[in-house]
């Protein structure tokens, strides 16, 4: 009987937590936009401003760590003057070896605002709808070519915000500088030598606004709705070697655990059991509390009580979605291989790289550490190629978020905000010591398909994303923190 009594009060207990989380998941109504963000613009803005992005995308400005000649970036330059003559003419122009430095004198420059976009772009191989630097527009307002949203789409909307403002006789209550390294692609020297810069003046920048983010239909799988994704946590970087050694000799007979064998035992192993731990930090917490409303019931029961599903949701997010995974612990991708140069013989020295992203409660020498700890298990040796820290968080509490979100919130009122953790890398990771707030986030929409074809084939962008995108950097700068 005592056993019944307790067995019925632990399901009564049971029951009553599910009712509360089921209240709580309730509460939360889907906030979905009834109205498009974006709808296909035929004003004459949008066209104007498509053809003037047109003539940069017709710029190669493909970058190189193994290419010195800056030739195509002052063509570049050329181009900028052309389409922005105002800002040429009353800004104050640095160059650093091809990338570019304008100050916007304010009337104080107690607290300077960055808007940073870069100007290089990756390569682009393979066979495109229209030829990749053609700066094709077609019917449907769609303006094809590499470098449309990665990133001369927001570079345009930034110089050509200026260029409007400065027409209209505006000057900014605090100085404004437009930054874009032409180095970004390969964390080359471009953002570095405008960051010593800065420091070398003691200026220190308020709020630097960088690529990130952007206006996205479903940012993460399952999440319904329109979403400001704004980056205010960049993860470090590494490029790593893991090298395992052998006898080499003939193919023809081969004996066992030669170094491509131990490497790839290696690799299924470090994948079957992933080493990093994996943690809901409160970025992420803050992310997944403004998304619950628009995920379906059993996402919602789990994301309106993190205060109890924290530790499972941690464990469940990889097999959920591999974008919101990466945001919770470190991540390791192998890229790249090498063995034998000949096809009948066996290696003496194979190799296979990882590219690492480092998060903040497990940063470089601590997952560095666990990989090569697990590699020395299968008799591999790893090397250090590069490597950069996890970057300074940005408090989703701060004046300079709370700009961005409220600027947001006038340019695209049925879109809702959200911080999230940046997988990738940008220029802003040069900046820490010159800014506190450095936010990634460029204002643009595009939607699923477009932004598969980042760094992929056929690149492009609706030309009436870039008026909201104009708009945006003109609110920021009359805003100011």
């Amino acid at each position: 009987m005592e056993i019944l009594i307790v067995l019925s009060l632990i399901f009564g207990a049971l029951l009553l937590l599910f009712a509360v989380m089921l209240i709580r998941a309730l509460s939360l109504k889907p906030h979905i936009s009834k109205n498009a963000v974006f709808v296909p613009d035929k004003s004459d803005r949008a066209k104007s401003y498509g053809e003037k992005l047109a003539q940069m995308i017709r710029n190669e400005t493909v970058s190189s760590r193994f290419d010195n000649d800056r030739t195509k970036f002052y063509e570049f330059h050329k181009t900028l003057e052309e389409l922005f003559p105002l800002v040429h003419k009353q800004l104050t122009k640095n160059v650093f070896d091809g990338s570019l430095l304008f100050k916007w004198q304010g009337k104080s420059d107690k607290k300077p605002i960055m808007l940073m976009s870069h100007q290089d772009v990756v390569e682009a191989t393979g066979e495109w709808k229209y030829p990749a630097f053609s700066g094709h527009i077609d019917e449907e307002g769609r303006l094809w070519g590499r470098g449309t949203v990665d990133t001369k789409g927001s570079l345009f909307c930034i110089f050509q915000a200026v260029e409007e403002m400065l027409a209209e006789g505006i000057v900014p209550e605090n100085d404004v500088y437009i930054a874009s390294s032409c180095t970004e692609e390969w964390s080359g020297n471009g953002a570095p030598a405008i960051a010593s810069y800065l420091k070398e003046n003691n200026i220190e920048i308020e709020l630097l606004l960088d690529e990130g983010g952007m206006i996205l239909e479903e940012p993460i799988k399952g999440v319904k709705g329109i979403y400001a994704m704004v980056g205010v946590v960049e993860k470090g970087y590494g490029d790593l070697k893991f090298i395992a050694r052998g006898k080499g000799g003939h193919a023809s007979a081969p004996p066992k655990n030669t170094p491509l064998v131990r490497l790839g035992k290696f690799m299924a192993y470090a994948e079957k059991h992933n080493p990093f731990k994996a943690k809901l930090t409160p970025t992420v917490a803050e992310m997944f509390r403004r998304i619950a409303p628009n995920v379906s019931l059993p996402l919602r029961l789990v994301f309106a009580n993190l205060w109890l599903t924290k530790p499972l949701l941690a464990k469940l997010l990889p097999s959920i979605s591999s974008v919101a995974g990466a945001m919770t612990k470190t991540t390791l991708a192998f890229t790249k291989a090498e063995g034998s140069r000949g096809l009948n013989v066996l290696p003496q020295e194979a190799y296979v790289t990882g590219n690492m992203r480092f998060i903040h409660h497990q940063p470089n020498e601590e997952s560095i550490k666990i990989i090569s700890e697990m590699a020395k298990k299968f008799d591999i040796d790893t090397e250090i190629i590069y490597q950069d820290k996890p970057c300074p968080i940005v408090d989703y509490n701060s004046d300079a978020f709370r700009l961005v979100e409220k600027v947001c919130g006038k340019v695209y009122p049925e879109v809702l905000v959200s911080p999230y953790v940046m997988t990738g890398g940008t220029d802003c990771k040069f900046y820490s010591e010159v800014s506190r707030n450095s936010i990634r986030f460029a204002p643009l929409y595009i939607n699923p398909e477009q932004y598969s074809t980042i760094h992929g084939l056929n690149e492009n962008i609706f030309i009436g994303a870039l008026p909201k995108g104009v708009d945006f950097y003109k609110q920021i700068v009359k805003n100011e923190i």
